[in-house]
């Protein structure tokens, strides 16, 4: 049994590892930006590695849910199954994703096995999926890709909000399937107002 406790401590050592060393590599790559998300693209690398550890786990799992949530100061906003915000790309100019390598990593898309669902006033109508080139399916809205930014690892973070990442800016959606493209600055510390259901 002292083997075995001692071979679990080894895994889980080399796991914290990996994932600290993702972190490390994913806020190296995320290109200039402007920091009206409400806080730094260079996230702490425990809070980076958690985030990662998390966008992996929930790549695996289907079928993707896109629901609401209030954010002030945005309204209504599109998020995933766990209360965290979506963005589009503004370099996407169609359902295929222009966010890949590096980019997928600090942005991880919406993957969904299946057919994705909605909740909370979401427009079933205008929910899709793209193939990516990576061999996933990501889900879109109304004609957008839609990301997570691994920094918001809250409910209501909105971290990635009108940034400048690779090439192009990240912003919150509404139900419309629009941009939405106020800033983040007086919403950081705000809690969020209630879920869209």
């Amino acid at each position: 049994m002292r083997h075995h406790a001692a071979m679990k401590h080894h895994v889980k050592a080399a796991a914290v590892a990996g994932a600290a060393i993702l972190a490390a590599a994913v806020s190296g790559c995320s290109g200039s930006g402007n920091s009206s998300g409400g806080g730094s693209t260079h996230a702490d690398a425990s809070t980076a590695a958690r985030s990662a550890e998390q966008a992996a786990q929930a790549q695996t799992t289907a079928p993707a849910t896109v629901t609401t949530m209030n954010v002030s100061p945005f309204g209504k906003i599109l998020v995933n199954d766990k209360n965290l915000s979506l963005y589009l790309f503004q370099a996407d100019k169609s359902t295929t994703s222009t966010c890949t390598g590096a980019c997928a990593k600090l942005w991880p898309p919406l993957l969904v096995n299946g057919t994705p669902t909605v909740a909370g006033g979401v427009d079933q109508k205008k929910l899709g999926t793209s193939k990516r080139s990576d061999g996933g399916t990501q889900v879109t809205y109304d004609g957008h890709p839609l990301y997570r930014f691994a920094a918001d690892t809250s409910p209501g973070n909105v971290r990635g909000q009108g940034l400048n990442n690779f090439g192009a800016k990240w912003y919150v959606l509404g139900t419309d399937g629009k941009a939405i493209t106020k800033s983040a600055s007086s919403s950081s510390s705000a809690p969020p107002s209630g879920n869209g259901y």
